[in-house]
């Protein structure tokens, strides 16, 4: 079956320029330095057109037999003085202007991250992390090289152009102003329309970018996986296959990237020879000087110098902008659990769950639950058992708020959790999954992460209940010691019962253990289990679980099938009932033989 990418195609979708002002208000909240790095810069701007017509003074002073030698000495001084200025104010500027760039960019990084962390379950098990986290570095480097465009290069050019304009318009013949906005209005044209042409390559080359990522960093997050199966050659061969579409793209984009350059110096020399043939015509009969001729030489040099560079830099705005969409997209996504506008801080004094009629589907096509209605009082501990695909971890991501019920509804100490802030609910329930991820941090780190405000007896006393201690003990760095990416270091019984002592320092009202010991010996379940029922003492546990031996003593014992609860009761009575509780104990007993 051929590898079908999941990112979005940027191809399909047009330049949105909407997005540079959807993006200002990261820049105007410094509004003061912005407009003093404006006035800065038109300063400057004065300073560099009033270059060559200084230049334009000293060279017809020069040329007059009866010039004083103060008179060009004294213009000479003024122009050194101009360039000077022209140096100052632009520094001044991009003195006053680095603040504004980097906090812009410290902004919007920060905001896509939290909008990350506040987007659901669903949304993260349909994305790939390697698409996302180069999104997000695209996204922000075009954030801040827009800003760098706009101010340094094309207002800079905008009001040069105008400045030049005036001083042709208002000084010389009208062929010189025709001759140079014609140029400039042939050279704007051709460069946009060659640029948006251009602009499905430099779009391939983002999506087979994004690709490429997303199936290097799965392939290595999925590094023993790929050994399991002795597949490296089918992880390099996918990862190739999209490499070598972005090689493609990318040669066509340099060489169509050359007929460009090569079209816009052709317009401009021709612009530049036109004005030189006017200006000359002019000296030879007398209406110019030889210093209006070095003017408007001067004047062109140093307009089509900037407009040449306001090509390429349109190019990268075009390109900035497709990189930012994906972004834009990113943070205009709904969030789609949310707290309600009248959201109340959840209050657990019991810890009582009821699920009244509870239903959810992922999606229209299979109802996951239907009409589940649960009791779990407070203090005692629950379990849900049932084969694979009967909705057991479900009930667990619905209680803690990764997802809304579609009926029905999830009550604590007759709270409605929909009505509560999804803080105050998730910071009452603890939960220790099946498979724990760890962060590539120390074991003191991945501990202390339940809560921030613990201190270091408080870490050691969570590990001890947690029976954990004494091996991070024995390690030579103890808890300093760090446990790789993922937690890749420690074994599946360590990494559990890490997430029980999390589960501890987090000091629960209630505490979900989903399926804690399925993938676990029987020594390391044993020692699990006895952590287990330590941290549940006097604290309501709902327990999914796989293997039944681990919840015989539960309370009470829900038994889910194709999303339904069928049976329910003590495991005596489920026993006794001799129904799929008892089947699934009995054909447990015999694999475990």
């Amino acid at each position: 079956m051929p590898f079908i990418p999941r990112t979005e195609n940027p191809k399909k979708s047009k330049v949105n320029f909407n997005n540079i002002v959807k993006m200002f208000p990261y820049v105007w909240n410094f509004k003061s330095r912005v407009i003093f790095a404006l006035i800065f810069l038109i300063i400057a701007k004065l300073a560099t057109v009033a270059v060559p017509i200084l230049l334009k003074d000293i060279v017809d002073s020069l040329n007059n037999e009866n010039s004083l030698l103060i008179l060009p000495l004294g213009l000479l001084i003024a122009y050194g003085l101009l360039r000077l200025t022209t140096a100052f104010f632009n520094e001044l500027r991009d003195i006053l202007f680095a603040k504004v760039r980097y906090h812009a960019v410290y902004e919007i990084s920060v905001k896509v991250l939290t909008h990350l962390h506040k987007m659901s379950l669903r949304f993260h098990l349909e994305r790939q992390t390697g698409s996302i986290i180069r999104d997000l570095e695209r996204g922000t480097q075009s954030l801040s090289s827009l800003i760098n465009y706009m101010v340094f290069i094309i207002l800079p050019t905008i009001i040069e152009v105008l400045l030049v304009g005036a001083i042709l318009i208002l000084t010389y013949n009208i062929n010189f102003a025709l001759i140079t906005f014609s140029t400039i209005v042939v050279y704007i044209i051709f460069t946009l329309k060659v640029t948006n042409w251009r602009m499905n390559f430099r779009h391939d080359m983002n999506r087979f970018d994004s690709e490429s990522n997303s199936i290097a960093v799965d392939s290595l997050l999925n590094y023993e996986t790929v050994k399991y199966f002795n597949n490296e050659k089918l992880e390099i061969t996918r990862f190739s296959n999209i490499l070598f579409k972005w090689e493609n793209s990318a040669m066509q984009s340099i060489k169509t990237m050359s007929l460009l350059n090569f079209g816009q110096a052709l317009i401009i020399t021709i612009g530049v020879t036109l004005i030189m043939i006017e200006a000359s015509s002019g000296v030879i009969d007398s209406t110019l000087t030889l210093g209006d001729l070095v003017l408007v030489n001067a004047l062109m040099l140093q307009l089509f110098a900037p407009l040449n560079t306001l090509g390429i830099v349109y190019r990268q705005i075009i390109y900035a902008l497709a990189d930012m969409d994906m972004l834009v997209k990113l943070l205009e996504k709904d969030i789609e659990i949310t707290d309600d506008k009248n959201a109340k801080d959840l209050i657990v004094t019991a810890g009582d769950i009821k699920f009244n009629k509870v239903s959810f589907s992922y999606n229209n096509n299979r109802k996951i639950l239907k009409s589940v209605s649960l009791d779990i009082p407070s203090g005692k501990k629950v379990a849900i058992v049932g084969p694979s695909g009967a909705g057991k971890s479900t009930v667990g991501r619905l209680l803690f708020r990764f997802y809304d019920s579609t009926e029905g509804n999830i009550l604590i100490d007759n709270q409605d959790i929909v009505r509560c802030t999804q803080n105050s609910l998730r910071n009452n329930i603890a939960v220790v999954p099946q498979d724990t991820v760890l962060f590539n941090e120390s074991i003191y780190f991945n501990i202390k992460y339940a809560n921030n405000n613990a201190n270091k007896d408080d870490v050691i006393k969570a590990a001890s209940v947690a029976n954990i201690h004494h091996f991070i003990d024995s390690l030579p760095d103890k808890y300093d010691t760090l446990v790789g990416e993922r937690g890749l270091k420690l074994s599946g019984g360590e990494k559990q019962r890490v997430a029980i002592a999390r589960a501890v320092l987090k000091n629960p009202k209630i505490i979900l253990f989903d399926e804690a010991t399925s993938s676990l010996d029987s020594e390391s379940e044993n020692k699990i289990l006895h952590s287990m029922k330590e941290i549940s003492k006097n604290i309501t546990s709902l327990i999914i679980a796989h293997r039944l031996s681990t919840i015989k003593d539960a309370d009470n014992i829900y038994v889910l099938n194709e999303g339904e609860v069928i049976e329910s009761g003590n495991h005596d009575y489920l026993l006794n009932l001799k129904g799929m509780y008892s089947q699934m104990w009995n054909f447990q007993k015999v694999i475990k033989k």
